[in-house]
Protein backbone atom coordinates (compact mmCIF):
# COMPACT_ATOMS: atom_id res chain seq x y z
CA UNK A 1 0.00 0.00 0.00
CA UNK A 2 1.48 3.35 -1.06
CA UNK A 3 1.94 6.35 1.20
CA UNK A 4 -0.66 8.35 -0.75
CA UNK A 5 -3.25 5.59 -0.27
CA UNK A 6 -2.57 5.44 3.48
CA UNK A 7 -2.86 9.22 3.83
CA UNK A 8 -6.09 9.21 1.78
CA UNK A 9 -7.58 6.52 4.04
CA UNK A 10 -6.56 8.45 7.17
CA UNK A 11 -8.18 11.56 5.69
CA UNK A 12 -11.38 9.64 4.93
CA UNK A 13 -11.59 8.14 8.43
CA UNK A 14 -11.01 11.51 10.10
CA UNK A 15 -13.58 13.25 7.89
CA UNK A 16 -16.19 10.59 8.71
CA UNK A 17 -15.30 10.62 12.43
CA UNK A 18 -15.59 14.39 12.69
CA UNK A 19 -18.22 15.19 10.08
CA UNK A 20 -20.25 11.97 9.87
CA UNK A 21 -22.39 11.80 6.75
CA UNK A 22 -21.37 15.31 5.75
CA UNK A 23 -17.71 14.34 6.07
CA UNK A 24 -18.27 11.42 3.69
CA UNK A 25 -20.02 13.74 1.21
CA UNK A 26 -17.13 16.19 1.38
CA UNK A 27 -14.64 13.39 0.70
CA UNK A 28 -16.66 12.21 -2.30
CA UNK A 29 -16.81 15.78 -3.61
CA UNK A 30 -13.01 15.97 -3.24
CA UNK A 31 -12.59 12.82 -5.32
CA UNK A 32 -15.05 14.10 -7.93
CA UNK A 33 -13.19 17.38 -8.23
CA UNK A 34 -9.94 15.46 -8.74
CA UNK A 35 -11.63 13.48 -11.52
CA UNK A 36 -12.89 16.71 -13.11
CA UNK A 37 -9.38 18.13 -13.04
CA UNK A 38 -7.90 14.98 -14.59
CA UNK A 39 -10.62 15.05 -17.26
CA UNK A 40 -9.71 18.67 -18.02
CA UNK A 41 -6.06 17.70 -18.51
CA UNK A 42 -7.05 14.92 -20.93
CA UNK A 43 -9.36 17.20 -22.92
CA UNK A 44 -6.69 19.93 -23.10
CA UNK A 45 -4.18 17.34 -24.35
CA UNK A 46 -6.72 16.40 -27.04
CA UNK A 47 -6.65 20.03 -28.19
CA UNK A 48 -10.06 21.09 -26.94
CA UNK A 49 -10.22 24.80 -26.11
CA UNK A 50 -8.67 25.25 -22.63
CA UNK A 51 -10.86 28.29 -21.95
CA UNK A 52 -14.09 26.39 -22.70
CA UNK A 53 -12.86 23.46 -20.59
CA UNK A 54 -12.08 25.85 -17.75
CA UNK A 55 -15.57 27.40 -17.74
CA UNK A 56 -17.26 23.97 -17.73
CA UNK A 57 -14.92 22.53 -15.12
CA UNK A 58 -15.21 25.65 -12.97
CA UNK A 59 -19.00 25.34 -12.86
CA UNK A 60 -18.78 21.61 -12.11
CA UNK A 61 -16.22 22.11 -9.34
CA UNK A 62 -18.22 24.92 -7.73
CA UNK A 63 -21.47 22.95 -7.94
CA UNK A 64 -19.91 19.79 -6.51
CA UNK A 65 -18.09 21.61 -3.72
CA UNK A 66 -21.06 23.72 -2.66
CA UNK A 67 -24.02 21.37 -3.10
CA UNK A 68 -22.19 18.42 -1.56
CA UNK A 69 -20.71 20.61 1.15
CA UNK A 70 -24.05 21.44 2.79
CA UNK A 71 -27.51 19.89 3.04
CA UNK A 72 -29.20 23.29 3.28
CA UNK A 73 -30.57 24.13 -0.18
CA UNK A 74 -31.09 27.78 0.70
CA UNK A 75 -27.41 28.11 1.63
CA UNK A 76 -26.10 26.15 -1.35
CA UNK A 77 -28.17 28.00 -3.99
CA UNK A 78 -27.14 31.45 -2.77
CA UNK A 79 -23.49 30.41 -2.38
CA UNK A 80 -23.47 28.87 -5.87
CA UNK A 81 -24.98 32.00 -7.46
CA UNK A 82 -22.39 34.22 -5.75
CA UNK A 83 -19.54 31.89 -6.74
CA UNK A 84 -20.61 31.88 -10.40
CA UNK A 85 -20.66 35.68 -10.53
CA UNK A 86 -17.23 35.89 -8.90
CA UNK A 87 -15.87 33.22 -11.27
CA UNK A 88 -17.01 35.29 -14.27
CA UNK A 89 -15.20 38.32 -12.84
CA UNK A 90 -12.11 36.19 -12.17
CA UNK A 91 -12.13 34.91 -15.78
CA UNK A 92 -12.24 38.49 -17.10
CA UNK A 93 -9.41 39.57 -14.78
CA UNK A 94 -7.35 36.53 -15.79
CA UNK A 95 -7.79 37.30 -19.49
CA UNK A 96 -6.60 40.86 -18.92
CA UNK A 97 -3.73 39.84 -16.61
CA UNK A 98 -2.41 37.17 -18.97
CA UNK A 99 -2.52 39.59 -21.89
CA UNK A 100 -0.22 42.03 -20.11
CA UNK A 101 1.91 39.65 -18.02
CA UNK A 102 2.71 37.04 -20.70
CA UNK A 103 4.17 34.73 -18.04
CA UNK A 104 3.07 31.44 -19.54
CA UNK A 105 5.02 28.49 -20.87
CA UNK A 106 8.28 27.16 -19.43
CA UNK A 107 11.01 29.17 -17.73
CA UNK A 108 14.80 28.83 -17.83
CA UNK A 109 14.65 26.64 -14.71
CA UNK A 110 12.79 23.99 -16.76
CA UNK A 111 15.39 23.88 -19.53
CA UNK A 112 17.31 20.86 -18.25
CA UNK A 113 14.18 18.70 -17.95
CA UNK A 114 12.94 19.73 -21.41
CA UNK A 115 16.26 19.46 -23.23
CA UNK A 116 15.84 17.43 -26.40
CA UNK A 117 12.04 17.54 -26.20
CA UNK A 118 9.74 19.50 -28.49
CA UNK A 119 7.36 21.94 -26.81
CA UNK A 120 5.51 22.65 -30.06
CA UNK A 121 2.56 20.43 -29.21
CA UNK A 122 -0.21 22.59 -30.68
CA UNK A 123 -1.56 23.90 -27.39
CA UNK A 124 -1.81 27.56 -26.40
CA UNK A 125 0.31 28.00 -23.27
CA UNK A 126 -1.43 31.31 -22.63
CA UNK A 127 -4.80 29.55 -22.33
CA UNK A 128 -3.25 26.76 -20.24
CA UNK A 129 -1.92 29.44 -17.89
CA UNK A 130 -5.38 31.01 -17.63
CA UNK A 131 -6.88 27.57 -16.99
CA UNK A 132 -4.48 27.08 -14.08
CA UNK A 133 -5.21 30.49 -12.56
CA UNK A 134 -9.00 30.23 -12.79
CA UNK A 135 -9.23 26.70 -11.37
CA UNK A 136 -6.83 27.62 -8.57
CA UNK A 137 -9.28 30.32 -7.41
CA UNK A 138 -12.44 28.18 -7.42
CA UNK A 139 -11.85 26.40 -4.10
CA UNK A 140 -11.24 29.54 -2.05
CA UNK A 141 -14.24 31.28 -3.65
CA UNK A 142 -16.59 28.37 -2.86
CA UNK A 143 -15.28 28.13 0.71
CA UNK A 144 -15.78 31.83 1.39
CA UNK A 145 -19.29 31.96 -0.11
CA UNK A 146 -20.53 28.93 1.87
CA UNK A 147 -19.17 30.30 5.14
CA UNK A 148 -20.76 33.73 4.69
CA UNK A 149 -24.14 32.48 3.49
CA UNK A 150 -24.32 29.82 6.23
CA UNK A 151 -23.58 32.42 8.91
CA UNK A 152 -26.27 34.81 7.67
CA UNK A 153 -28.90 32.07 7.33
CA UNK A 154 -28.21 30.80 10.86
CA UNK A 155 -28.42 34.34 12.22
CA UNK A 156 -31.79 34.88 10.53
CA UNK A 157 -33.19 31.54 11.74
CA UNK A 158 -32.32 32.37 15.33
CA UNK A 159 -33.84 35.85 15.08
CA UNK A 160 -36.47 36.17 12.34
CA UNK A 161 -37.23 39.77 13.34
CA UNK A 162 -33.71 40.95 12.59
CA UNK A 163 -33.54 43.77 10.03
CA UNK A 164 -31.85 43.53 6.64
CA UNK A 165 -29.31 46.13 7.72
CA UNK A 166 -28.32 44.07 10.75
CA UNK A 167 -28.03 40.97 8.58
CA UNK A 168 -25.86 42.92 6.16
CA UNK A 169 -23.58 44.07 8.98
CA UNK A 170 -23.46 40.52 10.33
CA UNK A 171 -22.53 39.12 6.92
CA UNK A 172 -19.79 41.72 6.40
CA UNK A 173 -18.41 40.99 9.87
CA UNK A 174 -18.29 37.26 9.09
CA UNK A 175 -16.68 38.12 5.77
CA UNK A 176 -13.91 40.12 7.45
CA UNK A 177 -12.92 37.13 9.58
CA UNK A 178 -13.08 34.74 6.64
CA UNK A 179 -11.14 37.16 4.47
CA UNK A 180 -8.27 37.31 6.94
CA UNK A 181 -7.92 33.55 7.38
CA UNK A 182 -8.40 32.74 3.68
CA UNK A 183 -5.88 35.34 2.53
CA UNK A 184 -3.32 34.00 5.00
CA UNK A 185 -3.98 30.45 3.80
CA UNK A 186 -3.43 31.49 0.18
CA UNK A 187 -0.33 33.51 1.05
CA UNK A 188 1.41 30.78 3.02
CA UNK A 189 0.44 28.21 0.39
CA UNK A 190 2.15 30.44 -2.17
CA UNK A 191 5.26 30.91 -0.02
CA UNK A 192 5.48 27.23 0.90
CA UNK A 193 5.07 26.11 -2.69
CA UNK A 194 7.94 28.33 -3.86
CA UNK A 195 10.23 28.00 -0.84
CA UNK A 196 12.73 25.76 -2.66
CA UNK A 197 12.75 28.19 -5.60
CA UNK A 198 13.46 31.15 -3.28
CA UNK A 199 16.38 29.25 -1.72
CA UNK A 200 17.68 28.49 -5.22
CA UNK A 201 17.42 32.17 -6.19
CA UNK A 202 19.35 33.15 -3.08
CA UNK A 203 22.02 30.50 -3.65
CA UNK A 204 22.58 31.60 -7.24
CA UNK A 205 22.66 35.29 -6.25
CA UNK A 206 19.75 36.28 -8.49
CA UNK A 207 19.10 40.02 -8.51
CA UNK A 208 15.75 41.33 -7.28
CA UNK A 209 14.76 42.33 -10.81
CA UNK A 210 15.56 38.85 -12.15
CA UNK A 211 13.53 37.23 -9.39
CA UNK A 212 10.50 39.47 -9.94
CA UNK A 213 10.57 38.73 -13.69
CA UNK A 214 10.91 34.97 -13.32
CA UNK A 215 8.03 33.18 -15.10
CA UNK A 216 7.37 30.66 -12.32
CA UNK A 217 7.23 33.33 -9.62
CA UNK A 218 5.15 35.78 -11.67
CA UNK A 219 2.59 33.12 -12.63
CA UNK A 220 2.16 32.03 -9.01
CA UNK A 221 2.03 35.61 -7.76
CA UNK A 222 -0.63 36.64 -10.30
CA UNK A 223 -2.67 33.53 -9.39
CA UNK A 224 -2.54 34.38 -5.68
CA UNK A 225 -3.44 38.04 -6.28
CA UNK A 226 -6.43 37.09 -8.43
CA UNK A 227 -7.49 34.59 -5.74
CA UNK A 228 -7.23 37.40 -3.16
CA UNK A 229 -9.46 39.64 -5.26
CA UNK A 230 -11.92 36.80 -5.85
CA UNK A 231 -12.26 36.10 -2.12
CA UNK A 232 -12.72 39.80 -1.32
CA UNK A 233 -15.43 40.14 -3.99
CA UNK A 234 -17.17 37.03 -2.65
CA UNK A 235 -17.90 38.71 0.69
CA UNK A 236 -20.27 41.52 -0.46
CA UNK A 237 -21.73 39.49 -3.34
CA UNK A 238 -22.61 36.52 -1.13
CA UNK A 239 -24.11 38.83 1.48
CA UNK A 240 -26.23 40.72 -1.06
CA UNK A 241 -27.46 37.53 -2.77
CA UNK A 242 -28.51 35.74 0.42
CA UNK A 243 -30.32 38.88 1.63
CA UNK A 244 -32.11 39.19 -1.72
CA UNK A 245 -33.11 35.51 -1.66
CA UNK A 246 -34.11 35.82 2.00
CA UNK A 247 -36.38 38.77 1.22
CA UNK A 248 -38.04 36.76 -1.57
CA UNK A 249 -38.71 33.88 0.83
CA UNK A 250 -40.18 36.20 3.46
CA UNK A 251 -42.38 37.97 0.87
CA UNK A 252 -43.66 34.61 -0.41
CA UNK A 253 -44.45 33.50 3.14
CA UNK A 254 -46.36 36.72 3.80
CA UNK A 255 -48.26 36.35 0.54
CA UNK A 256 -49.12 32.73 1.35
CA UNK A 257 -50.33 33.68 4.85
CA UNK A 258 -52.37 36.58 3.42
CA UNK A 259 -54.05 34.32 0.85
CA UNK A 260 -54.79 31.72 3.53
CA UNK A 261 -56.35 34.30 5.83
CA UNK A 262 -58.53 35.62 2.99
CA UNK A 263 -59.89 32.14 2.39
Amino acid sequence: MSTITVLALILLLLMIAVGGKQGWSSFVSLMLNFCYFFLGLVLAAWHFSPLVITVILGILILATTIFMGTDDLQVSVSAFEASIIVMIIVIIMTLVAEHFVQATGFSNENSSELEGMSILIGISYVQIGMMTMILSCSGSIAEASIAIVSGIVETFRHDKHISSRQLMLSGMQIGKHIMGTTLNTLLFGFLGNLLALFIWFAGLNYSFGTIMNNKILVTELVTVLISFIGVILTVPLSTELILWNQRKIVDNEHKTNYDTNDK
